[in-house]
């Protein structure tokens, strides 16, 4: 096929042959032949062994990113439907594909891709460069599979302005693919309706992957004086509502995601219910502690406090503080949501530091359930970055 041939050092490829698709820049040894940034490559293990056929990017810590194991497997448009295919037939047999996300990256074998359909929306986010070159076409692909199934999609825009992005060698860019329409979608999740704004709002503009913990709240609120932390546009605060909540503080410091919430509460007819404040959510718990508010379920949904190795012992502490003031403000056989979204900090770290909260303030926790993303979002176990978000629910008692 006349590509550059990478050859792997001796006793390299231990991910690669666990199942992910990752090979990192010092485990190659050599490469024979020409190749440009983004083109396909054949890759083969130290002894001539075929292990398949990925994307190159020197500029990439993540030298090659594989598509497939097949050496002689063309990376054709054939290949590329077949694969979103499989990602729909996947998600018509395990979520709500009212809105979903219907391509997750490596966990559907499309290194480096994110495609999120919001009712008759798609938004993509493309993360690496060889993948990039075949967005157009995977999306075409898309629209073609969904239409099989009678979905029409009025609207595509790419939201490609993460900083990883630069780490790619790649430029930050958001806009238009194809014809221009109103970026404000309307969703309806769990019977709740919200407006998502696909071109300002955080990452592809909402946040699919808790919408099966979302609703495993609600049978907890009814009745309920619930505190949402980090409610960003009022996801968990409106499940709380529209579960028959008496009342819903939720709390971000973004004004413009507050603003965006409010309007929510207000499209759910929960506006007199559903309240939300524009704060620091580490300034706002000491000084509701201090009031003595107590809640009957509290809700701790903070955005990563770490995107690196090096940084985890800070967000320890983080976690550790809000999870803290989180339980002590909890009423005796109240109930605790607490989740990270962060792949750095672990399963074993995030429940070793809730652990340690529940001790210092003299909580004993009962767990209801350990909850993880949404389906939509599957963790590919040989792919260990496909594992990032974690949910507990626990009763909160206290010592005595």
């Amino acid at each position: 096929m006349g590509e550059a041939v990478v050859t792997l050092k001796k006793g390299a490829g231990r991910s690669l042959k666990a199942g992910g698709l990752w090979i990192y820049d010092n485990e190659i040894d050599t490469i024979m032949g020409t190749f440009q940034n983004g083109d396909l490559v054949v890759v083969h293990d130290f002894d001539g062994y075929g292990m398949g056929r990925g994307f190159i990017n020197q500029k990439s810590k993540i030298r090659i990113r594989m598509m497939t194991r097949d050496i002689d497997q063309p990376i054709d448009r054939a290949f590329l439907k077949m694969r979103v295919r499989e990602a729909w037939q996947y998600r018509k047999k395990t979520v709500d594909t009212a809105s979903c996300r219907v391509i997750f990256g490596e966990a559907d074998f499309l290194p480096g891709i994110v495609i999120d359909k919001f009712s008759d929306v798609l938004v993509v986010e493309s993360l690496a460069l060889g993948i990039d070159r075949m967005k157009l076409e995977l999306v075409t692909c898309l629209k073609e599979v969904l239409a099989e199934d009678g979905i029409a999609i009025r609207g595509v825009y790419e939201r490609s302005d993460a900083k990883v992005r630069l780490q790619e060698g790649m430029e930050r860019f958001k806009g238009f693919i194809g014809e221009e329409f109103d970026t404000n979608v309307e969703i309806i999740e769990n019977g709740v309706r919200y407006l998502v704004d696909v071109k300002d709002g955080q990452k592809t503009g909402f946040f699919l992957d808790q919408k099966y913990n979302r609703l495993a709240i609600q049978k907890l609120c009814r009745g309920a004086d619930v505190l949402d932390c980090f409610t960003h546009t009022g996801s968990f605060a409106l499940n709380a509502g529209i579960a028959g909540a008496r009342s819903v503080l939720g709390v971000d410091a973004s004004e413009l995601a507050i603003a965006q919430a409010s309007k929510n509460a207000e499209r759910n007819g929960l506006q007199h219910i559903v309240k939300f404040q524009c704060a620091d959510v580490f300034d706002l718990l000491p000084s509701l502690e201090a009031s003595g508010a107590q809640y009957d379920v509290v809700i701790l949904d903070p955005p990563a406090f770490t995107k690196s190795r090096n940084s985890v012992k800070n967000a320890v502490k983080g976690y550790r503080e809000i999870n803290m003031r989180g339980m002590k403000l909890v009423r005796d056989g109240g109930f605790l949501a607490t989740c990270s979204c962060s792949h750095f900090m672990d399963y074993e770290l995030f429940t070793q530091t809730i652990a340690q909260a529940a001790k210092s303030v003299h909580c004993r926790l009962r767990q209801v359930e350990y909850r993880t993303q949404s389906a939509d979002h599957p963790i590919l176990w040989s792919a260990e970055e496909s594992y990032y978000l974690k949910f507990y629910i626990f009763q909160v008692r206290r010592e005595r």
